[in-house]
């Protein structure tokens, strides 16, 4: 017999595309995972996947069976939202901070589907470039803070999203693009063009850049786009996330490149008091949250 936990689990393998990504976004072992979908095949009689040396692909029937579980997984969010309300849960509100300047790229949309789900609940961004972003959750200025970990703090619940990866951005026919990714040394020379931010908050400077005592020329600039189109124009280098830099690497405006042979990954964490961290309306946030990014980001994988 069916059950929710497979329906999740029908849904973590269509967006993950392998059973070992699925199996981490839905903290289960891929053994475990893999003695589900058995299982649901068996009572079927059906094949559900196509499995590749690589990657997992449905069949007609695992296409129809997510397409059931997406259905009814969204009917149970939405009734859990209904009992939360008959339950006489208090209205609330949600102020949210980001340290990941492109994060406003896959948050606006969210925000607008969480309004709709929970109107009665006042959703708002905090504003402005936080030095200490967790000083905020201490002091009531934010409910929700998006960015990467940090280390253990009392009173802090950390809630994993995704990993994503950070491309260097070149010019179209910078001097670098045939190279298949770039090694630290090659930002020697560039002027490397960031946000407004400290240098121990950059990821490229951090671990790739400082290690290797490489410090390149240095600008700022507060806009996603102002940074894309400054590279365009042989102003500099940068380093983004893959989902923000994606439409402009295929349209062909800038190029896109590795950074180190396996690449630069970085974690992307909601962080919440401990004492907010089981409001329904922020379960459900958070769910939405990483539902709507494996469904609409490309190169996100899942955090166990």
């Amino acid at each position: 017999m069916i059950e929710i936990r497979h329906l999740k689990s029908l849904i973590a393998i269509a967006d993950c595309g392998t059973l070992s990504r699925a199996a981490s976004r839905i903290h289960l072992t891929q053994s475990a995972l893999s003695h589900q979908l058995r299982a649901l095949e068996a009572h079927y009689r059906v094949r559900l996947i196509d499995r590749g040396s690589r990657s997992v692909t449905l069949t007609r029937a695992g296409e129809r069976m997510v397409a059931a579980a997406r259905a009814v997984v969204e009917q149970i969010q939405a009734a859990e939202r209904d009992v939360a309300r008959l339950a006489q849960q208090p209205a609330g509100s949600m102020r949210i901070a980001l340290e990941c300047h492109t994060c406003f790229d896959w948050l606006l949309p969210i925000m607008q589907v969480f309004r709709k789900d929970w109107p009665e609940v006042q959703l708002d961004l905090v504003s402005g470039f936080h030095p200490s972003p967790l000083e905020l959750l201490a002091d009531g200025e934010a409910d929700v803070i998006i960015g990467s970990p940090q280390k253990r703090r009392r009173g802090v619940a950390w809630h994993p999203l995704f990993r994503f990866e950070v491309l260097a951005v070149l010019p179209i026919d910078h001097r670098l693009r045939a190279k298949r990714y770039l090694a630290a040394e090659d930002f020697s020379t560039e002027t490397l063009i960031t946000y407004p931010v400290p240098d121990d908050r950059i990821d490229l400077i951090r671990r790739v850049l400082k290690p290797a005592g490489v410090k390149p020329r240095h600008r700022t600039t507060e806009l996603t786009l102002a940074i894309l189109q400054l590279v365009a124009s042989h102003q500099g280098v940068a380093a983004l996330p893959n989902w923000g830099v994606a439409n402009y690497i295929n349209r062909e405006q800038v190029l896109g490149r590795r950074i180190g042979k396996g690449g630069l990954w970085s974690d992307l964490y909601a962080a919440t008091t401990t004492a907010t961290a089981k409001q329904p309306y922020l379960e459900d946030f958070l769910e939405t949250a990483r539902r709507e990014c494996f469904a609409n980001l490309d190169g996100i994988v899942p955090l166990g």
